[in-house]
């Protein structure tokens, strides 16, 4: 393993000159510009507080970003995350959280040693999508207390939902501010953002208009200037009973990371040519998910908005990572007072447009025009199931679902049957016989076919001969077998001929072990299929 990733860090810096030293240096710079508000903006949609946002962001960018399996990988808190936190904190408090971080640190740390990084290629893309969307409105409910100034009831997000039909007030300073907010965001124009991001913009203006105004809104709140918080993780806090109570969250929490890392990972690959080593990458956010509790952060991913923007600003190494992570630590120690102002109307409207640019629009979009619609139920039952369930169900549902749809379309074969023309064939039906049909078979005759089959198979008994071209039947089970088997009972009874013709290696292999087991009807052993070798060259 290290010897792996000592020729990773060779690769990497093989060349490395001041010119790049540069680049890194901007790019780490623009990056934390960017991280700054989604930092604060997800430590406390997490329900922890903006602070665990900061000593996440640093703590991950500076080990994560170290040990990663790609340069380009930017690790921090995200808003995937932050759907999975509110939960745990509802139930089990912030130490809660630190317990299943550092849990899921372990999962993932085994996951990579075991190279289980191939994992999410089993997950289907709408499945995905779905999860995405889902974690997107949760984000989105979750954000209405703070844009509003209002006081909901209840532990998820559709709980709070609902409890805003018994009172709905909202505070009209905190909802004015927030609408700017809102609106700077959504109108902010391009071209700016290449030299300031839209979100840090909004994040400073409502804040100074905070401070001028004296609004009475709900603030952040203190932001410490030491990466050791007074509430961290303490090896003497896990006990057993504590762990078992908290491993489910915790294997969801470890999930979640593994996705949307490696997700992240294979998108930034495709941008910068150079594939990611995702087996590191997970060994990478293993040690960082189990450093971070100790300092009092709460869970870390690769996230893809903080990559593409290390990307795009030139970024060479993985030093740009970890320059992102300083300076993201000088601002907290210089401007704690003033980020300790910000008001968190200021940071629902971030999330809130977070939250809508979090949907893949063009995938969904593209689903719904070509009529998918298995991708479309998949999309739905998934994105659904993340916000009424815990997202690793939501993951596990998907998935089967997907597994289900699969198995019936796959079971879905096409039988054709036709009256042979024996005189486009040279032949004269009185060399064979004049009652003879071909039936064309495509598709896997396996045990959810098998009723088709055997209708098929029925509709022809009274048949003198019947060939079947199998050239379309990639594989075939048990049940398919056996229903073959039971055909040839009926067709010595009948002194019925049949050859199989055009079979792919696999189902040869499987009717030669049927025919050798059918000794009892020498008349259907394969050897008849040669005397008829014509009639190979068209079926």
């Amino acid at each position: 393993m290290i010897k792996h990733y000592m020729g990773l860090l060779q690769q990497e810096f093989r060349h490395y000159s001041k010119g790049k030293l540069q680049k890194d240096l901007l790019a780490g710079l623009t990056v934390a510009a960017v991280a700054l508000p989604l930092a604060l903006a997800f430590g406390v949609s997490s329900g922890a507080d903006a602070a665990a946002g900061m000593i996440t962001a640093i703590i991950a960018g500076v080990v994560i970003g170290s040990l990663s399996g790609g340069f380009y990988q930017i690790s921090g808190p995200t808003g995937a995350m932050a759907a999975i936190l509110t939960g745990i904190i509802a139930s089990q408090g912030l130490a809660g959280v630190l317990v299943a971080t550092f849990i899921a640190g372990i999962i993932l740390l085994i996951a990579g040693l075991f190279k289980l990084g191939g994992l999410t290629s089993f997950i289907p893309s709408p499945v995905i999508t779905g999860f995405t969307s889902g974690i997107a409105i949760i984000i989105a409910l979750g954000q209405i207390d703070n844009f509003f100034g209002t006081t909901s009831a209840g532990e998820s997000a559709l709980a709070k939902l609902m409890s805003y039909r018994h009172a709905f007030t909202p505070d009209f300073p905190t909802l004015l501010l927030g609408l700017f907010v809102l609106s700077l965001l959504i109108f902010y124009p391009k071209k700016w953002s290449q030299i300031l991001p839209p979100s840090l913009v909004a994040i400073i203006l409502a804040t100074l208009v905070t401070i001028v105004f004296n609004l009475p809104v709900a603030k952040v709140g203190k932001i410490p200037t030491s990466l050791l918080t007074s509430e961290r993780l303490h090896l003497a806090t896990l006990n057993l009973p504590l762990i078992k109570q908290l491993l489910f969250p915790a294997v969801s929490i470890a999930m979640l990371g593994m996705i949307e890392s490696l997700l992240c990972g294979a998108a930034a690959g495709r941008m910068t040519g150079k594939e990611l080593d995702s087996n590191q990458e997970l060994i990478a956010q293993g040690i960082g998910n189990m450093i971070l509790p100790f300092f009092g952060g709460i869970p870390a991913t690769a996230a893809i908005a903080r990559t593409s923007v290390a990307i795009k600003s030139g970024a060479q190494t993985r030093l740009a990572g970890i320059f992102h992570a300083l300076f993201l630590f000088l601002s907290m120690i210089i401007f704690a007072p003033i980020m300790s102002q910000i008001p968190m109307t200021a940071l629902a409207g971030v999330l809130l447009v977070t939250s809508w640019r979090m949907h893949e629009w063009t995938t969904i979009k593209t689903m719904i025009q070509q009529k998918n619609l298995t991708a479309i139920l998949l999309f739905f039952v998934t994105m659904l199931s993340t916000i009424i369930f815990d997202l690793s169900i939501a993951i596990v549902i998907g998935v089967l679902f997907g597994c289900v749809f699969f198995i019936s379309k796959s079971a879905k074969i096409s039988i054709i049957t036709e009256s042979i023309d024996w005189q486009r064939m040279g032949m004269s039906h009185s060399d064979v016989g004049s009652n003879w049909v071909v039936i064309y078979i495509t598709g896997p005759l396996f045990f959810m076919s098998s009723n088709q089959l055997k209708r098929e198979l029925d509709k022809a008994v009274d048949k003198e001969g019947i060939i079947f071209s199998l050239r379309g039947v990639p594989s075939i089970d048990l049940t398919a077998r056996d229903i073959f088997a039971d055909y040839f009972s009926t067709a010595a009874i009948n002194n019925q001929k049949l050859i199989f013709t055009s079979m792919q290696p696999e189902v040869e292999k499987q009717f030669n072990q049927l025919w050798d087991e059918q000794t009892d009807c020498p008349d259907q052993h394969p050897t008849v299929a040669h005397a008829l070798h014509a009639l190979h060259q068209d079926y």
